[in-house]
Order: C-alpha cells, then sequence, then structure tokens
C-alpha cells in the first residue's frame, strides 16, 4: 500500500479458504457464538452472518465492552436483537459474573436440535457450539474465560478431524476450541478502515500514519473533548500530538511514526476514553 494513499487489502483466497473451513465446521454444531467487537457493533460483524451461519441459530456477544460507553452501547444491543431475532449480550473479559448467562443462553438456543435428535430415538447429548467472529474480537479470550474452570477435553467425534478438539464446559454444553473466523470482502473502505482501527486487520494492511490521522478525524467528530483533555491540544493532528509528548526527532520535528504508533495503541486500550465508533442508521 502506498503510503499517501488509504486503501486497505485482504486476500481472496483467504476468505474462500476460511468460508469452506466455517461451513465444514458449522455442520458440527447445534448452534454459534458470534463475538463481535463493542467498539464497532455493527462493522465488526459479517453482513450475510444468517447466510454464512446456514440460519444457525446464535447468541451475539458484544465483546470488549469496557472499552465502550455502556449507555451508546444499549442502543445497538436493541437493533442487533431486532435485526437478528437472536439474545445479545455486553461482554468483556475481565468480568466472568455473565460466564452462566451466556452458557444458559447457548445451551436453550441448541435444544430445538437435540429435541430432534431425541424425536429419532437417540439419547440426549450436551449442547454443541462453537465460536466464530473476526480476527481479534476476542474469540479466543471468550473461549478461555469460558472454559477456566473446564479443562477437559472430549475425544474425537465422528466427521471431526483430530485437530479439531471438544471441550466439556458443563454436563449441558461442549464448546469447540477451534474459534471459525468470519472473513469480509474489503469492498466498504471506511468499514476496512475501522477495523484497522481496533487491530482486526493485519498490520501489513496499511500504514500506522494514514490509519492514526483516520483515526483523529472520526474521534474528532464524536469525541474531540476528550481526546484534547487525554493529549492536552487544541488541535487533534499528529503533529499537535507529538510536540505535546516533546516527542521530536532531528531537525526539531515531530516524530510521526512514533506518535502516530502511540495513538493506535492509547485508542486500542481504552486509555483515550469509552467509544463507539459506528452510528446507529
Amino acid at each position: 500500500m502506498k503510503k499517501d494513499k488509504l486503501h486497505i487489502h485482504w486476500y481472496p483466497g483467504h476468505i474462500a479458504k476460511a468460508e469452506k473451513k466455517l461451513k465444514e465446521q458449522l455442520s458440527l454444531v447445534d448452534a454459534v457464538i458470534e463475538v463481535i467487537d463493542a467498539r464497532l457493533p455493527l462493522s465488526s460483524s459479517y453482513d450475510n452472518i444468517a447466510g454464512l451461519l446456514n440460519n444457525k441459530p446464535r447468541l451475539v456477544l458484544l465483546n470488549k465492552s469496557d472499552l465502550t460507553d455502556i449507555n451508546e452501547l444499549q442502543k445497538f444491543i436493541k437493533i442487533i436483537e431486532n435485526n437478528s431475532g437472536y439474545p445479545v449480550i455486553a461482554s468483556n473479559t475481565k468480568n466472568s459474573k455473565d460466564i452462566a448467562i451466556i452458557i444458559n443462553k447457548a445451551v436453550t438456543l441448541s435444544e430445538p436440535k437435540i429435541q430432534e435428535i431425541m424425536k429419532k430415538g437417540l439419547l440426549r447429548r450436551p449442547a454443541r457450539v462453537m465460536v466464530v467472529g473476526m480476527p481479534n474480537v476476542g474469540k479466543s479470550s471468550i473461549i478461555n474465560k469460558l472454559t477456566k474452570s473446564s479443562k477437559t477435553k472430549i475425544g474425537a467425534k465422528a466427521g471431526v478431524t483430530r485437530q479439531q478438539q471438544w471441550v466439556r464446559i458443563n454436563p449441558k454444553l461442549d464448546l469447540l476450541d477451534t474459534p471459525g473466523i468470519i472473513p469480509m470482502k474489503q469492498e466498504d473502505q471506511t468499514r476496512a478502515k475501522k477495523l484497522a482501527f481496533v487491530n482486526a486487520v493485519s498490520e501489513n494492511a496499511y500504514s500506522n500514519e494514514i490509519i492514526a490521522k483516520e483515526l483523529l478525524v472520526l474521534l474528532e467528530k464524536k469525541y474531540s473533548d476528550a481526546v484534547k483533555n487525554f493529549y492536552k491540544v487544541e488541535n487533534i493532528t499528529i503533529e499537535d500530538i507529538a510536540k505535546s509528548r516533546n516527542w521530536i526527532i532531528s531537525g526539531g520535528n515531530p516524530d510521526i511514526e512514533r506518535t502516530s504508533a502511540y495513538i493506535l495503541k492509547d485508542f486500542r486500550e481504552g486509555k483515550i476514553g469509552k467509544f463507539i465508533l459506528d452510528e446507529v442508521e
């Protein structure tokens, strides 16, 4: 990518491979837990999620909710629930109080499939659920959160490759611990840009300087006072922030590279403030 032009790109071959793997795994489970980055409650979900998941029942987890304005997030929870028809829970990996709620919701969503099996004369078995989501939305963290008190591995089931292992969460729930990856095509550069802000896109696909500038433009529109207060600046630019931090290189010029990296780091760690970058349509 050229330094002076923003274009985030990833490869169709990887997308096709990820979709194929996801569809293979879907045949093994009764329901899905979709993990979304709460800072991008709309942009970090796949457009045609119902089609991609073959209309499997799903629980939507808005992860990293501790990095957002929870009152603003409630608006998006209602929108997603209305659009999907499935339950939505605001979650984060620092709080384990919602583990029982997540597990119970997943089991409930799996019950229709289990009833179908029992009508065929088979014995009741635990619900089988897998976790899906875009890169870096916190799939692995959610899996670790649910399994922290349950490390029992279950042997390979019919049709499951040796690499795909199941974890017994409790007697009612088995979790497929190979997280699915929901890919997304990159025609929408606005969405791709937002995914880069939260580090859901490989750093090889963009330059820190350009993404940091784009992030500041968006933050200035929505959260100008918070940014100015955090960096102690009047003008929200990389140059002014560098000068405020006294990050200067030879010739008295602001250290743009260092400052850009820190702006992205500060945002991703929630140091600047608790923000949501999507808008209610």
